[in-house]
């Protein structure tokens, strides 16, 4: 079959070279391309939310917004069916047609970050928790609501036209961007739609592929993170879900590894964490300034709402007369020009294997290590400020993860799929780590820190001070 050009425009991307995506041009009369959502106010809100959330204010190369990631992720969705269309169909009855597939998945992984506020995850953690909501709560309703008639005249993609009778679901691609909760059902979707969740909310998924490989890159961390090739090459449907064959396993390891290696030194940099604290000082007032309410309440004002425009209306109450304003203000113009008034004291690391709990450890409590610390220091420094981070990343599942998450790996000398979590190779890596850090204003005094929080914890092994 001839490629239809005369439909189709290229956006050229660092990380995966060519993007092809269908424009505007050339398309039949009521039918929507999908130019028009890349076009759309929601989508091009992205190009104002940075990826690395405050981490490019300490890596100057990662200036990248969420706008690159999910243009990214939309054209990993088509590879992955590329490479996994044929093993699904054999696992799956009534299957719809391989251009349906591809569309709703192109459409769920170029919006899945659609519901996104400034700061990225800070912003579901310092404002949308309030209301107990997340960015993906948000971004469901806006497929369904803002984007529902639009998605439902996408009738094509690069790779092939939707049968006559076929028509997008914004129901099916909200579902698929939300993440599943423990004990959730499959909601009454059909197979084949729950086993492409894993494409979402799995170990390796279009999104994390996507942004493993472009932090590392724009970071100048890595310029080749790990072999994606391979690791989709190696990958398939099987009745029980998205599978690895033994082969591909090693190369699935290596990009867990990567992916720990970036939250260990670029999400979790000891910088990019005390600005994150600096951040949590002012962020409550900000948005009582800014955005008091429940974004779902307000859409059309939160789709104004961007890091691009929650920094203008920062920078001008520096000149407000208003003297609250005025001191916020100004406590913002400190963190934009990275005058943080948080140093790091010193730090510990701690990797927690199976059969270990971090809920087990004192460094669940980070207010109990403070109030412990507090009573280890010098007498004359029990008052001082302080501040106590402790920064999560989970390597993989400890068990089996929420209905549609599951991975698996088929080892030909067993012959049936095992959830990976149970796999010896993969129980080798750990379950999770914790970067557990003490912050103060200035280096003075972090030899005292230091020794307190030894003896708080009552080991001296991983201990890293500014000394």
């Amino acid at each position: 079959m001839t490629r239809d050009f005369t439909t189709e425009s290229l956006s050229h991307d660092p990380i995966h070279g060519y993007i092809p995506f269908v424009s505007t041009s050339g398309l039949p009369r009521g039918e929507v391309a999908e130019q028009t959502i890349i076009d759309h106010p929601w989508v091009q809100r992205m190009r104002h939310i940075h990826q690395l959330q405050t981490a490019w204010w300490v890596f100057p190369s990662a200036e990248h917004t969420r706008f690159q990631h999910i243009l990214g992720a939309m054209h990993l969705a088509s590879r992955a069916i590329d490479e996994w269309y044929d093993s699904l169909q054999s696992v799956c009855v009534n299957l719809p047609s391989r251009a349906y597939l591809e569309s709703l998945l192109r459409m769920a992984a170029l919006l899945h970050d659609v519901g996104h506020g400034p700061f990225g995850h800070f912003f579901d953690d310092h404002h949308l928790d309030q209301f107990g909501i997340t960015h993906e709560d948000i971004g469901a309703k806006i497929i369904e609501e803002e984007l529902g008639d639009l998605l439902r005249r996408v009738r094509r993609n690069p790779g092939g036209t939707l049968q006559p009778l076929e028509e997008l679901e914004p129901r099916q691609i909200a579902w698929l961007i939300r993440r599943p909760a423990q004990g959730s059902s499959d909601d009454g979707q059909p197979k084949w739609l729950c086993k492409l969740r894993s494409l979402f909310s799995g170990i390796y998924t279009v999104d994390n592929m996507d942004f493993v490989l472009r932090d590392a890159y724009m970071s100048g961390y890595s310029l080749r993170a790990f072999d994606i090739s391979r690791l989709m090459h190696y990958s398939f449907f099987t009745d029980e879900g998205l599978t690895i064959h033994a082969r591909g396993l090693p190369t699935l390891i290596n990009f867990i590894e990567m992916r720990a290696n970036l939250f260990r030194t670029i999400y979790f940099h000891r910088t990019v964490r005390a600005i994150d604290l600096e951040l949590e000082d002012v962020f409550a007032e900000t948005m009582r300034r800014l955005f008091p309410g429940n974004p779902l309440d307000d859409l059309d004002a939160y789709c104004r709402l961007s890091e691009s425009t929650l920094m203008v209306d920062v920078t001008r109450w520096c000149h407000d007369g208003d003297n609250d304003a005025n001191a916020l203000g100004q406590r913002w113009a400190n963190i934009l020009r990275r005058n943080i008034s948080w140093k790091m004291a010193c730090e510990r690391n701690i990797n927690f294997h199976a059969g270990s709990s971090e809920r087990t450890t004192i460094y669940s409590e980070p207010a109990l290590v403070e109030q412990r610390l507090r009573e280890h220091l010098p007498t004359k420094l029990r008052e001082m400020p302080l501040r106590i981070d402790a920064a999560r990343h989970y390597h993989r599942p400890s068990g089996r993860l929420p209905a549609g998450g599951q991975n698996f790996l088929l080892d030909p000398a067993i012959g049936t799929p095992q959830e990976l979590h149970d796999d010896e190779l993969f129980r080798s890596l750990p379950i999770s780590f914790s970067i557990f850090r003490v912050y103060s204003q200035d280096h003075t005094h972090d030899a005292d820190l230091a020794k307190a929080l030894n003896a708080v914890l009552g080991e001296t092994a991983d201990m890293k001070t500014n000394m």
